[in-house]
């Protein structure tokens, strides 16, 4: 019996909506939400696999957890409602601590 190839090159019609999205970023709440959203629309019409959907609500979730951290940790910028999360620090601060 011939092998045959799982990767098939889709159709405008049959790509994952979730996709765009992914390719344009997601920087906001809304971006994610739109994001999930597509995918699990995507998941059900079966446009991705599983696995992949998986994968992508791993990241989801840790790209959550950074926001979480940033906004509970993360140093006030001065003149700004923004927040910065400093995870190490910089190199050249790092020397002048030495």
């Amino acid at each position: 019996m011939a092998n045959r190839k799982t990767t098939v090159a889709r159709s405008k019609k049959n790509a994952p909506r979730c996709l765009e999205i992914a390719e344009r970023g997601i920087y906001t709440g809304a971006d994610f939400a739109g994001f999930m959203s597509a995918m699990m629309s995507d998941i059900i019409q079966s446009r991705i696999e599983p696995g992949m959907a998986n994968a992508a609500c791993n990241a989801g979730g840790k790209l959550l957890k950074i926001v979480e951290m940033q906004y509970r940790y993360g140093e006030k910028q001065a003149g700004s409602s923004r927040r910065t999360l400093n995870l190490a620090p910089i190199a050249a601060e790092a020397e002048s601590v030495q």
